[in-house]
Protein backbone atom coordinates (compact mmCIF):
# COMPACT_ATOMS: atom_id res chain seq x y z
CA UNK A 1 0.00 0.00 0.00
CA UNK A 2 1.33 3.53 -0.79
CA UNK A 3 1.33 6.48 1.07
CA UNK A 4 0.57 9.75 -0.45
CA UNK A 5 0.74 13.30 1.26
CA UNK A 6 -1.88 15.17 -0.54
CA UNK A 7 -2.61 18.86 1.08
CA UNK A 8 -3.54 19.98 -2.22
CA UNK A 9 -5.53 23.59 -1.51
CA UNK A 10 -4.18 23.62 1.91
CA UNK A 11 -2.13 27.17 2.72
CA UNK A 12 0.34 27.30 4.88
CA UNK A 13 2.70 29.80 6.11
CA UNK A 14 5.98 29.42 6.68
CA UNK A 15 7.53 31.97 8.72
CA UNK A 16 11.53 32.47 7.38
CA UNK A 17 10.59 30.29 4.85
CA UNK A 18 12.46 31.61 2.01
CA UNK A 19 15.72 30.32 2.62
CA UNK A 20 18.04 27.98 5.12
CA UNK A 21 15.98 25.65 6.87
CA UNK A 22 12.81 27.21 5.91
CA UNK A 23 13.19 26.72 2.57
CA UNK A 24 13.65 23.37 2.58
CA UNK A 25 10.64 22.95 4.10
CA UNK A 26 8.11 25.30 2.08
CA UNK A 27 10.26 22.81 -0.98
CA UNK A 28 7.91 20.12 1.00
CA UNK A 29 4.74 21.47 1.26
CA UNK A 30 5.08 22.87 -2.38
CA UNK A 31 5.51 19.52 -3.26
CA UNK A 32 2.88 17.85 -1.82
CA UNK A 33 0.47 20.73 -3.14
CA UNK A 34 0.08 23.31 -0.92
CA UNK A 35 0.26 26.41 -1.32
CA UNK A 36 2.80 28.64 0.83
CA UNK A 37 2.81 31.74 1.64
CA UNK A 38 6.59 32.86 3.60
CA UNK A 39 7.49 35.81 5.36
CA UNK A 40 10.61 37.51 6.49
CA UNK A 41 11.69 40.97 7.72
CA UNK A 42 12.90 41.16 4.68
CA UNK A 43 11.95 41.16 1.06
CA UNK A 44 13.20 38.16 -0.80
CA UNK A 45 12.35 36.30 -4.02
CA UNK A 46 9.35 33.84 -3.64
CA UNK A 47 10.01 30.26 -4.13
CA UNK A 48 7.99 28.70 -7.28
CA UNK A 49 4.70 27.98 -5.86
CA UNK A 50 4.48 30.59 -3.42
CA UNK A 51 4.22 34.15 -2.58
CA UNK A 52 6.57 35.60 0.13
CA UNK A 53 5.42 38.71 2.28
CA UNK A 54 7.45 41.19 4.88
CA UNK A 55 7.06 40.88 8.26
CA UNK A 56 8.98 40.82 11.57
CA UNK A 57 7.41 38.06 14.15
CA UNK A 58 8.25 40.02 16.67
CA UNK A 59 6.09 42.79 15.81
CA UNK A 60 2.70 41.42 16.98
CA UNK A 61 0.17 44.07 15.27
CA UNK A 62 2.20 43.12 12.09
CA UNK A 63 1.63 39.41 12.73
CA UNK A 64 -1.68 39.78 12.79
CA UNK A 65 -2.42 42.36 9.69
CA UNK A 66 -0.12 39.39 8.10
CA UNK A 67 -2.48 36.47 9.35
CA UNK A 68 -5.44 38.42 8.47
CA UNK A 69 -4.40 39.15 4.90
CA UNK A 70 -3.11 35.39 4.10
CA UNK A 71 -6.44 34.31 5.23
CA UNK A 72 -8.70 36.55 3.37
CA UNK A 73 -6.36 36.53 0.28
CA UNK A 74 -6.71 32.80 -0.35
CA UNK A 75 -9.86 31.89 2.00
CA UNK A 76 -8.15 30.34 4.41
CA UNK A 77 -5.35 29.30 6.54
CA UNK A 78 -4.88 25.35 7.14
CA UNK A 79 -1.26 25.12 9.30
CA UNK A 80 1.46 28.04 10.15
CA UNK A 81 5.49 26.77 10.71
CA UNK A 82 7.00 28.70 12.92
CA UNK A 83 10.60 28.39 11.88
CA UNK A 84 12.02 31.80 11.93
CA UNK A 85 14.75 32.27 14.47
CA UNK A 86 18.05 32.03 15.31
CA UNK A 87 20.89 33.76 17.06
CA UNK A 88 24.50 35.18 16.74
CA UNK A 89 27.06 33.46 19.25
CA UNK A 90 27.31 35.76 22.48
CA UNK A 91 28.69 34.10 25.85
CA UNK A 92 25.50 34.88 28.34
CA UNK A 93 27.80 36.91 30.20
CA UNK A 94 28.85 38.98 27.72
CA UNK A 95 25.68 39.97 25.89
CA UNK A 96 23.70 43.08 27.16
CA UNK A 97 19.92 42.59 28.13
CA UNK A 98 18.42 43.91 25.20
CA UNK A 99 20.28 41.35 23.34
CA UNK A 100 18.90 38.48 25.29
CA UNK A 101 14.87 40.21 25.01
CA UNK A 102 15.13 40.66 21.16
CA UNK A 103 16.37 36.45 20.73
CA UNK A 104 14.09 35.44 23.28
CA UNK A 105 11.12 37.82 21.03
CA UNK A 106 12.42 36.00 18.11
CA UNK A 107 12.55 32.79 19.09
CA UNK A 108 9.52 32.44 21.66
CA UNK A 109 6.92 35.04 21.72
CA UNK A 110 7.28 35.51 17.96
CA UNK A 111 5.58 32.46 17.56
CA UNK A 112 3.17 32.63 20.08
CA UNK A 113 2.35 35.54 18.13
CA UNK A 114 1.97 34.10 15.18
CA UNK A 115 0.28 31.10 16.83
CA UNK A 116 -2.28 33.50 18.60
CA UNK A 117 -3.33 34.97 15.06
CA UNK A 118 -3.59 31.91 13.28
CA UNK A 119 -5.86 30.43 15.75
CA UNK A 120 -8.41 32.92 15.38
CA UNK A 121 -8.41 32.20 12.08
CA UNK A 122 -8.59 28.45 12.23
CA UNK A 123 -11.03 28.64 15.09
CA UNK A 124 -13.77 30.13 12.79
CA UNK A 125 -13.23 27.08 9.93
CA UNK A 126 -12.98 24.56 12.17
CA UNK A 127 -9.65 22.87 12.01
CA UNK A 128 -6.11 24.36 11.59
CA UNK A 129 -2.48 22.69 12.30
CA UNK A 130 1.08 24.70 14.16
CA UNK A 131 4.39 23.20 13.86
CA UNK A 132 7.20 25.00 15.87
CA UNK A 133 10.57 24.14 14.79
CA UNK A 134 12.68 23.89 17.94
CA UNK A 135 16.12 22.95 18.35
CA UNK A 136 18.39 20.59 20.43
CA UNK A 137 19.77 23.41 22.18
CA UNK A 138 16.37 23.20 24.11
CA UNK A 139 17.49 19.84 25.56
CA UNK A 140 20.69 20.40 26.28
CA UNK A 141 23.31 22.81 27.56
CA UNK A 142 23.74 25.40 25.16
CA UNK A 143 26.85 27.31 25.50
CA UNK A 144 27.02 30.61 23.31
CA UNK A 145 23.10 30.94 22.50
CA UNK A 146 21.93 30.43 26.42
CA UNK A 147 18.94 32.72 25.57
CA UNK A 148 18.10 31.08 22.23
CA UNK A 149 18.78 27.55 24.26
CA UNK A 150 15.88 28.86 27.00
CA UNK A 151 13.42 30.28 24.39
CA UNK A 152 13.42 27.26 22.50
CA UNK A 153 12.71 25.39 25.74
CA UNK A 154 10.06 27.67 26.58
CA UNK A 155 8.61 26.49 22.73
CA UNK A 156 8.29 23.14 23.60
CA UNK A 157 6.74 23.44 26.37
CA UNK A 158 4.37 26.31 24.71
CA UNK A 159 3.45 23.11 22.06
CA UNK A 160 2.46 21.13 24.84
CA UNK A 161 -0.08 23.67 26.31
CA UNK A 162 -1.33 25.07 23.08
CA UNK A 163 -2.18 21.24 22.02
CA UNK A 164 -4.22 20.67 25.32
CA UNK A 165 -5.92 24.52 25.04
CA UNK A 166 -6.69 24.80 21.56
CA UNK A 167 -7.72 21.21 20.82
CA UNK A 168 -9.85 19.57 19.44
CA UNK A 169 -9.73 22.58 16.50
CA UNK A 170 -5.99 22.91 15.92
CA UNK A 171 -3.48 20.63 16.57
CA UNK A 172 -0.03 21.74 17.80
CA UNK A 173 3.04 19.98 17.28
CA UNK A 174 6.78 20.42 17.28
CA UNK A 175 10.36 19.66 15.39
CA UNK A 176 13.72 18.83 17.25
CA UNK A 177 15.60 19.85 14.94
CA UNK A 178 19.73 19.01 15.29
CA UNK A 179 22.78 20.18 13.06
CA UNK A 180 21.12 20.96 9.27
CA UNK A 181 23.28 21.78 6.44
CA UNK A 182 21.95 24.94 4.63
CA UNK A 183 23.67 27.65 2.29
CA UNK A 184 25.51 29.00 4.82
CA UNK A 185 26.73 26.19 7.12
CA UNK A 186 30.75 25.89 5.66
CA UNK A 187 31.23 29.87 6.46
CA UNK A 188 29.55 29.43 9.95
CA UNK A 189 31.35 26.32 10.75
CA UNK A 190 34.91 27.58 9.59
CA UNK A 191 35.19 25.42 6.37
CA UNK A 192 34.27 21.77 4.35
CA UNK A 193 36.62 20.32 6.74
CA UNK A 194 35.35 21.34 9.83
CA UNK A 195 31.57 20.10 8.84
CA UNK A 196 32.95 17.01 8.04
CA UNK A 197 34.48 16.52 11.60
CA UNK A 198 31.37 17.78 13.43
CA UNK A 199 29.38 15.16 10.63
CA UNK A 200 31.44 11.96 12.00
CA UNK A 201 30.25 12.99 15.66
CA UNK A 202 26.36 12.46 14.08
CA UNK A 203 24.82 8.96 14.39
CA UNK A 204 23.68 8.59 11.00
CA UNK A 205 27.17 10.43 9.85
CA UNK A 206 25.79 13.33 8.28
CA UNK A 207 23.69 16.71 8.83
CA UNK A 208 20.17 16.81 8.08
CA UNK A 209 19.06 18.26 4.59
CA UNK A 210 16.70 21.18 5.10
CA UNK A 211 14.22 19.01 2.89
CA UNK A 212 14.06 16.68 5.73
CA UNK A 213 12.97 18.54 7.89
CA UNK A 214 10.39 19.75 5.61
CA UNK A 215 9.01 16.16 5.51
CA UNK A 216 8.57 15.91 9.00
CA UNK A 217 6.54 19.19 8.85
CA UNK A 218 4.69 18.24 6.08
CA UNK A 219 3.48 14.78 8.26
CA UNK A 220 2.89 16.72 11.17
CA UNK A 221 0.16 19.14 9.02
CA UNK A 222 -1.15 16.00 7.18
CA UNK A 223 -4.08 13.66 7.72
CA UNK A 224 -1.74 10.95 8.53
CA UNK A 225 -1.12 13.13 11.87
CA UNK A 226 -4.66 13.62 12.82
CA UNK A 227 -4.34 11.90 16.41
CA UNK A 228 -0.78 13.33 16.77
CA UNK A 229 -0.77 16.91 18.65
CA UNK A 230 1.50 18.21 21.75
CA UNK A 231 4.37 16.34 20.45
CA UNK A 232 7.83 16.97 19.49
CA UNK A 233 9.27 14.87 16.86
CA UNK A 234 13.15 14.13 17.18
CA UNK A 235 15.11 15.14 13.79
CA UNK A 236 18.60 15.45 14.85
CA UNK A 237 20.46 11.85 13.09
CA UNK A 238 20.52 10.15 16.15
CA UNK A 239 21.27 12.83 18.91
CA UNK A 240 24.60 14.11 19.88
CA UNK A 241 27.10 12.02 21.62
CA UNK A 242 27.67 12.82 25.87
CA UNK A 243 31.14 14.09 26.46
CA UNK A 244 32.16 11.55 28.48
CA UNK A 245 31.92 9.02 25.09
CA UNK A 246 34.25 12.07 23.17
CA UNK A 247 36.57 11.86 25.96
CA UNK A 248 36.64 7.63 25.29
CA UNK A 249 37.23 7.59 21.64
CA UNK A 250 40.19 11.20 22.57
CA UNK A 251 41.80 8.16 24.43
CA UNK A 252 41.59 5.39 22.24
CA UNK A 253 43.08 7.64 19.15
CA UNK A 254 45.98 8.84 21.55
CA UNK A 255 46.76 5.40 23.64
CA UNK A 256 49.98 6.91 24.91
CA UNK A 257 48.56 10.30 26.51
CA UNK A 258 47.80 10.44 30.03
CA UNK A 259 44.35 9.85 31.91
Amino acid sequence: MSITLDLSGRVVLVTGGSQGIGAGITRRFVDAGAFVVTCARREAEALPGTEHRTCDVRDPEAVSALVAAVAADHGRLDTVVNNAGGAPYAMAADASARFHEKIVGLNLLGPLAVAQAAYGVMREQGSGSVVNVSSVSAVRPSPGTASYGAAKAGLDSLTRTLAMEWGPTVRVNGITVGLCRTENTADHYGGDERVAAIERTIPLGRMAEPTEIGDVAVFLASDLASYVSGATVECHGGGEPPAFLTAHLIREDNPNQEH
